[in-house]
């Protein structure tokens, strides 16, 4: 830690712990039910490709109304529940494995019940660590968070297939149910009683009125969201990126193992190594803030991440093209790690107490839709105009991101030089500005938490 840099704090190190030992077992258990589909139950690639999409899908729609759910229980309670739900889904995996009785549906359904209870955890750790993090330390304990994400992505497969080789293909995802118990148990050991949240007196909405409160109270994060002159343009570009940079890897995938030649472990290799430079970014991140101020990193950061995926145009076969293809990715993964920490901090700062839960799961329900709906779009793209030229429209696009990043800080200040966080001070204070809150963990593994 830099000298004069305040730190998240002991009760911090038990949520960080919890963090990584589930962030580990999904490492462990990463591309697990794909694998079990295909080896296991001999399904064909439609087949796999539907049980990753409806999972994902349908988990987002199941977390719709558990936002307004979370904002009004106490977040740690909710943790804990949406771990041990994860950890018995998933435990149902081997069980079913054992007595011969696996099948598709199965794995559908615990797809889908693990994916709601992401979304309805990270929304609660939002909300949480405004308790337990001090506003001048969020972007720390943001970046350790980060740094703990790309070490389990590095380090989780490679050992996972070491465990798949010997004990069996359902071995992953048992560890992983396991890391879900340890992360309740880091929970747990949480020091201090958290109060039952206060439910605000309120006339009821149009909204809720017609949907009932708790979709309805959905729509309000989602309202938040769009009128706030900050959050705004924030949401759409983050939506933006993360969907077309998603978009773009399963074609990215048929290139590479078609056309061009790569084998498995090749590909594997080119994303695998890169991943160091998410976790270089994320040690980086505190530093640059400390010295450039929170607003000027985000931007910087945020626009240099998209400047990269368009020399993917460029991959050929051989050595030059799969070192160039580990180049791009190094330089994308490294910028994101330097902006998700500071975006996530920054994202919750300009979010009221009372609206973290549903603030954050509207935000990644849009970002699992738009993420889906774009991603079968460049499919559809791919098959007109091929792999290769539906990687360039992306890459085009994504250099008109940045537009989008709001140019002023809070308190419509643009940024300068003097705006860094100074222990002891709220920085960036402003009319904009909100209450002072923590990070939070509702990330996605690669591009946006």
């Amino acid at each position: 830690m830099a000298r004069g840099r305040p730190s998240p704090g002991r009760d911090f190190g038990w949520l960080w712990a919890a963090y990584a030992a589930s962030a580990f077992g999904t490492g462990l258990a990463f591309g697990a039910f794909p694998l079990l589909a295909i080896t296991v139950l001999h399904k064909g690639a439609a087949e796999v490709a539907s049980l990753a999409a409806a999972g994902a899908a349908v988990g987002a729609a199941v977390a719709v109304p558990l936002g307004p759910w979370v904002e009004f229980r106490r977040k740690r309670s909710v943790m804990v529940a949406m771990d041990l739900v994860r950890c018995a889904a998933l435990l149902s995996v081997p069980v079913a494995y054992a007595l011969g009785g696996l099948g598709l549906a199965q794995l559908l359904l615990v797809s889908i019940l693990v994916a709601a209870a992401d979304i309805t955890f990270g929304a609660a750790a939002g909300a949480c660590l405004k308790a337990l993090v001090r506003p001048e330390a969020m972007v720390a304990a943001q970046a350790r968070m980060e740094s703990t994400t790309w070490t389990a992505t590095v380090v989780g497969p490679p050992l996972g297939g070491a465990l798949i080789t010997f004990l069996g293909p359902v071995a992953t995802v048992a560890a992983d149910a396991v890391s879900y118990l340890l992360s309740a148990a880091g929970i747990r050991a949480i020091r201090g009683r958290e109060p039952h949240p206060r439910r605000e007196a309120r006339t009821v909405t149009r909204t809720e009125a017609r949907s009932g409160p708790h979709v309805g109270g959905l729509v309000e994060g989602w309202r938040h969201i769009l009128t706030h002159p900050l959050l705004r343009p924030l949401f759409l570009h983050t939506l933006l990126v993360n969907g077309l940079i998603m978009a773009t890897a399963p074609l990215l995938a048929v290139l590479m193992l078609g056309p061009l030649g790569f084998t498995p472990w090749q590909y594997g290799l080119a994303f695998a190594v890169p991943c160091v430079g998410g976790l270089v970014g994320a040690r980086l991140a505190p530093g640059l803030v400390d010295r450039f101020g929170r607003h000027r990193v985000l931007i910087v950061s945020g626009s240099l991440r998209v400047c990269w995926p368009v020399g993917l145009v460029f991959v050929r076969p051989g050595a030059g093209g799969l070192l160039l293809v580990m180049a791009v990715e190094l330089a994308l993964i490294t910028c994101i790690g330097v902006f998700n920490p500071v975006f996530a901090a920054h994202r919750l700062r300009l979010t009221d107490t009372g609206r973290v839960a549903r603030t954050l799961t509207a935000w990644s329900v849009s970002g699992k839709a738009v993420t889906a709906t774009l991603t079968a779009l460049w499919g559809v793209l791919a098959g007109l105009v091929g792999p290769r030229a539906a990687i360039a429209l992306a890459g085009v696009l994504l250099l008109a991101t940045p537009l989008l990043l709001p140019r002023r800080g809070p308190g419509g200040r643009r940024a300068r030089r003097g705006d860094r966080v100074r222990p002891g001070l709220r920085p960036e204070a402003g009319p904009e500005a909100g209450p002072d809150v923590g990070p939070d963990l509702g990330l996605t593994r690669v591009t946006e938490r």
